[in-house]
């Protein structure tokens, strides 16, 4: 995104703006809640990817009614193109930190007793995830088409730290029924949705941070896919039966944290943002 664009995005009509996002917000919760019900309701798991498919696609769907017919305000600053030139060394990290941050979750597991590195997990499916996340990153791009790309831009604009933590919160808020639904079950709900709200909190600083950086909302949709399918999935195999959700996600939480509270403090988030 260019200067210029830059400055069109910010001095949008502030009524627009607000429009685009309440109607982007009830959209994206009206389309993904009814179809996490309604898969419920018919007897499907939530934890099934197929039953969790059409909730998935709810905020791009959202974004793409706002943009297109509610502010037709277009897709320049959607970050659609891949940027591949230029941006390699965006897509390696998007790629490969995943591993990373699961190798360091199960590190905090084993010094606090929790996981024993004898008792490994499937590392077989290391070699397989690192085919596969690629290849099933469209599916992920139909959340942060709407999260990272849509609202974070919109929400607080000139606030880069600020719209990155309503997005974090909304984004939270929007999995909440996943909690009732069989895809998590924590054993105090009370205690799991606030420890949930922070890790969707720090997985949006960097998120947010790829798609700034990158310029392209594809960097993001790839590091979504490693942080399901290799941090929360290795982490959930390690300390399946032996710990509960809450504590399954303070695990996997922290390197996140970690990662994320860099990328705040050394400023990564500023007002700036190249590339968009």
């Amino acid at each position: 995104m260019t200067t210029s664009q830059l400055s069109r995005s910010a001095n949008r009509p502030k009524t627009s703006r607000r429009q685009g996002v309440l109607a982007f917000v009830l959209l994206t919760f009206g389309i993904s809640w009814a179809s996490m019900f309604a898969a419920a309701s018919l007897g499907f798991s939530l934890a099934n990817p197929l039953a969790q498919l059409p909730a998935a696609m709810g905020p791009a769907v959202a974004a793409i009614i706002v943009r297109r017919w509610v502010t037709r305000e277009g897709f320049g600053d959607a970050g659609l193109r891949l940027r591949l030139r230029g941006n390699w060394h965006h897509y390696l990290a998007a790629w490969l930190v995943p591993y990373a941050l699961a190798a360091g979750a199960l590190a905090i597991a084993a010094a606090t007793g929790l996981w024993r590195p004898d008792e490994l997990p499937a590392w077989w499916l290391i070699p397989v995830l690192l085919l596969v996340v690629p290849v099933l990153t469209p599916l992920y791009w139909g959340e942060e088409f709407g999260w990272t790309s849509y609202l974070r831009l919109r929400v607080c604009p000139g606030r880069p730290q600020l719209a990155t933590a309503v997005t974090g919160l909304v984004w939270a808020v929007w999995h909440y029924p996943l909690a009732f639904l069989g895809y998590i079950e924590f054993d105090n709900v009370l205690i799991g949705l606030p420890l949930w709200t922070v890790s969707f909190y720090f997985q949006e600083v960097v998120l947010s941070w790829l798609r700034i950086r990158s310029g392209t909302i594809w960097t993001a949709s790839l590091a979504h896919g490693g942080n399901n399918m290799v941090l929360s999935l290795l982490t959930g195999l390690a300390l399946e039966g032996s710990v509960g959700a809450e504590v399954t996600t303070v695990v996997m939480t922290a390197p996140i944290a970690l990662l994320g509270g860099w990328i705040l403090v050394s400023g990564r988030l500023r007002p700036a943002e190249p590339g968009l």
